[in-house]
């Protein structure tokens, strides 16, 4: 199949250009991001030094999750990712819940990330946090989504340098704080299960809101298959390119986690910090190296620009399904024949972070983002257990050990989060039944 052969969809089709490198970079600018960043931070202030326990409980049900991801993706590579799955595989009321879970959270964790990446390069830079935070997030988003109109070859190039700086800035921080945590690593791991904010809740319930905090940060791997159109030979591409940005970020938070609570301690690690600063970068100042605070920072930077980039990138792919099924407008689903890049998708994707973006303040809960994500993931494994014998490439205990991790622990975090999780997904059901019923379209209309 040549590089730039369609997907063959009503709608046009999109550019094969992703082999196992680009993909799997792609998944790691989703993954190494702001949960690498913050989500370790809050992790640690729940669970304590057992945040390694978490990270690595996290990890396994991702694989799980990444694996179910994968074969579904590999059996239909189509643009949409769960959203798509849901349709074929389960209900059109499973995949839209699905889709609508998905921008939602999503949405504000690129605000987020745009905002992010405006606080650190002034951090970085010295400059005060000021009214030109939010110009320097808006200048971002405008600029990402201008990227990523050009094509996805262009944006593929540009994350790859986006995620090398990152990735180079947190092997930094292990290599330097190294020498750090094996000094004070005895000290500070020894009152393992002890939360250093103070939670007088059982250590293991404790350690169960960390797991689902943490597994957040592992769902950028998912990008891969939401972009399952533009991926050259996908039955064997995409499985390769999920496994393998999951391991490398696996390795990373690891390390990272055992670095950060054995040089400096839970309390100083689990400190989530302000707007204006990340916790690797004030623990790396506490290393007496020489401008590593700096350095973090620049790896901040890089990473919330992957995040945003990504998130632009994965968005508009679930927004052209969903137009293309009748749950967006039918205009969001046309594909420009020039570069094979859904224009109208990208443009709303784009208009609605701009304007999340500029109220100046988004910052969407992790436990929230947590419960959102666990539903997207719990569908992913109800439709990979429906998948026909001939197209499994694994076996339905895998998808069965992700659907029960998913829903036992989507009710493990704050049940103020789960509240507003549950009323988010009924307000857009309400909304896909008024809009079906204008429109006199049934859930079949769309791409089959």
């Amino acid at each position: 199949m040549s590089g730039r052969e369609a997907a063959g969809d009503a709608g046009g089709g999109l550019a094969r250009e992703l082999g196992v490198l680009g993909a799997t970079m792609m998944g790691l600018g989703s993954i190494i991001g702001t949960g690498i960043f913050v989500s370790i931070g809050i992790a640690t202030g729940v669970a304590g030094p057992s945040v390694v326990v978490a990270i690595v409980a996290a990890a396994g049900l991702a694989v799980c999750n990444a694996l179910s991801s994968a074969q579904l993706a590999a059996s239909h590579p189509t643009s949409g990712g769960t959203y798509e799955y849901g349709y074929v595989y389960l209900n059109p009321w499973l995949g839209f819940a699905a889709g609508w879970m998905f921008l939602c959270a999503k949405s504000a964790s690129a605000a987020t990330a745009a905002l992010g990446f405006a606080g650190y390069t002034l951090v970085a830079l010295g400059a005060p946090d000021s009214a030109w935070r939010v110009v320097l997030a808006l200048a971002a988003v405008v600029g990402l989504t201008g990227l990523v109109l050009s094509g996805l070859r262009r944006s593929s190039a540009a994350n790859i340098i986006i995620v090398s700086v990152t990735l180079s800035a947190l092997v930094f921080f292990v290599v330097a704080g190294l020498p750090a945590a094996v000094r004070s690593g005895e000290e500070h791991f020894r009152a393992f299960f002890e939360s250093p904010s103070g939670d007088v809740r059982s250590p293991i319930v404790r350690l169960l809101e960390a797991t689902a905090l943490m597994f957040v940060a592992y769902t950028g791997y998912g990008r891969v298959a939401t972009m399952g159109e533009e991926v050259r030979s996908p039955r064997t591409t995409i499985p390769r390119a999920i496994v393998l940005a999951l391991v490398a970020a696996m390795v990373l938070y690891a390390a990272v986690g055992a670095v950060g609570v054995g040089a400096a301690g839970a309390a100083v690690f689990g400190s989530v910090g302000t707007e204006r600063a990340a916790p690797l970068a004030v623990v790396a100042s506490g290393f007496g190296v020489p401008g590593a605070g700096v350095v973090l920072s620049v790896g901040a930077v890089t990473a919330m620009l992957g995040v945003l980039l990504n998130l632009i990138l994965g968005l508009s792919r679930v927004a052209l399904a969903m137009g293309r099924r009748g749950d967006l407008p039918a205009a969001v689903a046309r594909v420009s024949g020039w570069r094979g890049v859904p224009v109208n998708a990208v443009l709303l994707v784009g208009a609605v972070i701009f304007v999340l973006t500029a109220v100046g303040n988004i910052r969407l809960a992790w436990s929230l983002s947590a419960f959102t994500v666990l539903v997207y993931y719990a569908v992913t494994n109800l439709a990979a257990l429906r998948l026909p014998r001939e197209r499994r490439l694994f076996h339905p205990a895998i998808a069965w050990v992700g659907l029960a991790g998913c829903l036992g622990l989507a009710f493990w975090v704050q049940p103020r989060a789960w509240g507003a999780g549950v009323c988010i997904l009924a307000v857009g059901l309400v909304g896909r039944a008024l809009l079906r019923r204008r429109g006199g379209r049934g859930d079949g209309a769309g791409a089959a």
